[in-house]
């Protein structure tokens, strides 16, 4: 475990009350937990913020990081979700340095007769569905427990998982006035407000005016919440909106699973502050799905390998957004996670590819005899390939990775014309 600490001038008081309740407030169960805790050779997290002041040299604001000291500025930024993601990033830091693979996405266990479990893991940005993944209840057909639908982490050494937040952030525009579930927003973000037929202030919840409308959510939203989940991970699933892949694919060899992980296709969503001019449907790839990294990309790269390799975790790509020009709606993709959790989801091998394998969904059948379906193949790998050998000299090489994963991208390519 590890103590948080931010500074914030007077007048945003706001902000730091949702950041206390975003995290664990201290209590004295947590503090006998603490002084109980595995203690880790790092110091506090420090975070000192200036919401008001916008450096020369950087008129949009400024996060600077320390991550050996776990140290970090904010200045110019006054929306709580970047005070979230920026003491998150040097909390990943730390998890990185001590056996951990860092963890942008969500999980939850399916719990069955016999004491019989599958853990999922799903990774993607904002906007990609890894919410509503997680927090599925399959209309209550399981019995399923939820670790966190944003930020944990998982242990290399045992595979088990530990949330890094016990509230939520949420969302806000798929909620009308009236859902039941607002009654566990706690603090609210980016939101209008109105009366209603009684003169009682409600907020307005859809994006009517302000774009990405937020919440922090109580912790007792979800039910069957847990923060730590013992059992080793079954599955990952990269989250992707690549217009190639049918709604789901498996990857069966460790080496592509993972660099398939850190060449993330996917598209931005509202809940990013875009630079003016940026398309917002052009693709882009986020490696495991966490703009939030302060160490070498290699480092991912190996922990999530090492759990497919060595702990036999399942890999997954499941495409949330179109295939071709048709759109996959989530009841689709909900169906295809039933599926894998129960053991009914049957896979096929996809084209000539060794290591890739696909689930027949009608309506959905990739033709790879089809030459634009492989010529947009090769285009997906080459955006891949391209990417990759951008970051042999981008930043320095710091994010380069191991030659394999160039090696694993050009066998897809000539596979497809076996």
């Amino acid at each position: 475990m590890v103590k948080a600490h931010l500074l914030i001038p007077e007048g945003y008081e706001n902000t730091m009350y949702s950041w206390m309740l975003n995290f664990q407030y201290i209590t004295e169960e947590y503090i006998k937990m603490y002084k109980d805790s595995v203690k880790l050779p790092e110091g506090d997290i420090y975070i000192l913020s200036d919401p008001e002041y916008y450096p020369p040299t950087h008129p949009n604001g400024l996060a600077l990081f320390d991550p050996m000291h776990n140290c970090a500025l904010l200045c110019g930024m006054r929306y709580f979700g970047e005070h979230k993601k920026g003491t998150l990033t040097l909390a990943w830091g730390i998890a990185n340095r001590n056996g951990f693979a860092s963890c942008h996405g969500g999980m939850k266990r399916y719990n069955f007769p016999g004491n019989e479990k599958y853990t999922i893991g799903v990774f993607g940005l904002s906007g990609s569905g890894k919410s509503t993944i997680t927090h599925e209840k399959h209309d209550g057909k399981y019995d399923i427990t939820i670790l966190h639908d944003d930020a944990y982490v998982i242990s290399t050494e045992d595979g088990s998982s530990v949330a890094l937040e016990p509230s939520y952030f949420d969302k806000t525009q798929d909620y009308p006035t009236d859902h039941p579930s607002n009654k566990y927003l706690i603090t609210v973000q980016n939101c209008g407000i109105t009366l209603d037929d009684e003169g009682n202030k409600v907020i307005v919840t859809e994006d009517l005016r302000n774009g990405n409308g937020r919440a922090v959510k109580s912790k007792l939203w979800a039910e069957n919440r847990v923060n730590k989940i013992d059992e080793p991970v079954d599955a990952i699933s990269w989250l992707m909106k690549d217009a190639v892949i049918p709604p789901v694919i498996k990857i069966n060899n460790p080496v592509l699973a993972s660099t398939m992980g850190a060449t993330l296709a996917t598209k931005r969503s509202t809940a990013e502050r875009l630079a003016s001019g940026v398309d917002m449907n052009a693709l882009v790839i986020e490696p495991y799905a966490n703009p939030f990294r302060t160490y070498p990309l290699e480092n991912d790269y190996e922990k999530f390998k090492e759990l497919f390799a060595n702990r036999n975790v399942e890999c997954y790509i499941f495409n949330t957004g179109h295939f071709l020009d048709k759109k996959i709606p989530k009841e689709v993709t909900l169906k295809i996670l039933e599926d894998i959790a129960t053991k009914k989801a049957e896979f096929k091998q996809l084209g000539n590819f060794s290591d890739i394998e696909f689930m027949e969904i009608e309506g959905f059948i990739p033709d790879m005899n089809s030459v634009e379906y492989q010529k947009m193949w090769l285009s997906s790998i080459d955006y891949r390939k391209e990417f990759l050998l951008n970051m042999e000299t981008f930043k320095g090489g710091r994010d380069k990775l191991p030659k394999e994963a160039l090696e694993q991208l050009e066998k897809l390519e000539k596979e497809i014309y076996e």
